[in-house]
This record gives structure tokens, C-alpha cells and sequence, in this order.
């Protein structure tokens, strides 16, 4: 039996091959949408921009992992591993964190002492550098069940996310955005003024406006430099990882600008965006998350 497992949610954004490679045990969101069903498409983004076409109005509609799908995970760890440790996306953005501490209430206790919930306070790649993290410290096996989890939760502040989401119709759609908000939101866009969005303690919330950002790869590229600016300088290396809503040409984009301009900075994945971040930003949004090398 191995000393220490990873469940991470679907959340995290990390691309099926690093799962795979860590053994790490992934629990799934539900996403109800029956209009899809039918619908041509790769992923769901295309799926939703095909609906959009074809003027169907009722989108997908998402939901935590049940109580029993955080059970199932428990029950698979403690079969593979002496202790697990568990990441959730925010509490402030999902009811995942809080399913998974009452599923861990079914065991006895001392199968509870073996699994450690953690809220990340993040989604999507940012969920991801952290799962990264706790996979780092694992492998290297130099720290105990306890000093891996401490180390993570100081790291967690230290995450940061950004990016600028689709069109506002998809926001509008589910009832998150009024119209006329919308309506102002697509003419600034025409003119080049876009709302960064980012997390702020667990919940993501439009932090700034930039000018000029028709361009959203360069745009985020841009942000990306001012806030590593004092780590450019001191050449502290930096970790970045890219998730996206099916705009893989702006990610490559993003990634490309990084790699050829930026020597301190290692893009560690591009991924597609989870359905439950994505599904609200709509198609097209692009996600940028960096901290200091892990």
C-alpha cells in the first residue's frame, strides 16, 4: 500500500494525462443538459456555441459532487493508500468542499485521521498548481502526512488567477448578468475594454479594466508581466498554467508569448477549462494562473 493519495475535483483543470501518469483519483461534476445531447461538438463548448446558433436558449446547468461521489473516492483511497489528502475547488464558488467533509463523517474515525480535506480557495488552473503542488510533495517523500499539508495551505495565498471571459451573453443566459450590463459589456469589447476577472480569498470577481485588450492572449500576456515584475527582476523563477473554454489558438497564443519572452516563467499545462468554471464564462474564455516555482 502507498503512504500517501491525491483526490482532486474535476474542477482543477488538469489535463487527463497527468491524472493518469500520478495515480491521482479525479471525482466528477454533474452537468444536466439534455438539449446537448444531440448537439455536434468535441466538448461542451461547441456544443453551447451550436445552441446559440441555432437559438435553443436553456444552457447546461451544473452541480456538485453528491455526498456518495466523495464516498466512492474515500473508499477507493483507503483501499490504496495509508492517507489521502483531498482538494476541492473553493467553498466560496461550490458546495464540493462541504460534500466532501460529509462524506467523511460516514467512516469510522480512524479511517477520518487518514483523509485530509483541503479548501483551495481556487478553481480551475489555479485549483491545479495547487493539486501540482501536493503531487510534488508526495513523490519527493521528504515531508510527513502533517508538514504537507501545512506546506500547502501556506502556499495556497500564493496562487494567483486572472483572465477575460466570452462573450457576456453566456453570463447573461444564466442569469448572472442583467441585460443591460451585458449589452454595455459587448460594446466595450468592440472598442478594445475588457474586465480582467480574478480570485479574491475563494471568490472570482472582476479585479481590473484594460485598455487596448482586443487581443486577449496579448492582453493577459501583459498582466501577466506586471505582476511578475519584481520576480522578473530578481529572476525568481515562476510556474504558469492555461486553461480555456475551446480557445485553443488564443492559449497557444498565450503560451508561445510566454516561452519565447519570458525565460524565468515554465508553463507547466494547458488545459481545457472544467465544465463548471467554463459553463459560466461561456466559450472562448481564457484563464492564466502563476505562482513562484513549485
Amino acid at each position: 500500500m502507498k503512504s500517501i493519495g491525491l483526490i482532486i475535483g474535476e474542477t482543477a483543470s488538469l489535463p487527463k494525462e497527468i491524472i493518469k501518469k500520478f495515480q491521482m483519483i479525479l471525482v466528477p461534476f454533474s452537468i444536466e443538459w439534455q438539449e446537448g445531447k444531440n448537439l455536434p461538438g468535441q466538448n461542451l463548448f461547441q456544443k453551447m456555441r451550436e445552441a446559440a446558433d441555432r437559438g435553443i436558449k436553456n444552457l447546461p446547468k451544473t452541480s456538485q459532487p453528491s455526498i456518495g461521489n466523495y464516498k466512492k473516492a474515500f473508499d477507493e483511497a483507503l483501499s490504496k493508500f495509508k492517507k489521502t489528502i483531498v482538494i476541492t475547488v473553493s467553498s466560496k464558488l461550490s458546495g464540493a468542499f462541504n460534500s466532501a467533509i460529509q462524506a467523511k463523517k460516514f467512516f469510522p474515525q480512524k479511517d477520518q485521521e487518514k483523509i485530509e480535506i483541503i479548501d483551495s480557495y481556487q478553481g480551475s488552473c489555479g485549483e491545479g498548481l495547487l493539486a501540482l503542488k501536493a503531487n510534488q510533495l508526495i513523490q519527493e517523500g521528504k515531508k510527513n502526512f502533517g508538514e504537507i499539508i501545512k506546506t500547502l495551505k501556506e502556499f495556497i495565498p500564493k496562487i494567483h488567477l486572472f483572465g477575460m471571459l466570452g462573450d457576456p451573453k453566456w453570463l447573461e443566459a444564466g442569469g448572472r448578468l442583467p441585460h443591460s450590463l451585458a449589452v454595455l459589456l459587448r460594446q466595450m469589447q468592440k472598442i478594445g475594454m475588457r474586465p480582467l476577472v480574478g480570485t479574491r480569498d475563494g471568490v472570482v470577481k472582476a479585479v481590473a479594466l484594460k485598455i487596448k485588450a482586443k487581443d486577449v492572449s496579448t492582453a493577459l500576456f501583459n498582466q501577466l508581466k506586471i505582476e511578475i515584475k519584481d520576480k522578473i527582476e530578481t529572476g525568481k523563477k515562476i510556474v504558469v498554467a492555461i486553461s480555456h473554454a475551446d480557445n485553443f489558438k488564443g492559449a497557444r497564443r498565450l503560451k508561445e508569448m510566454i516561452e519565447k519572452e519570458l525565460s524565468i516563467v515554465n508553463v507547466v499545462f494547458l488545459s481545457l477549462i472544467d465544465p463548471i468554471v467554463g459553463v459560466h464564462g461561456g466559450p472562448d474564455t481564457l484563464l492564466l494562473s502563476w505562482v513562484e516555482d513549485i
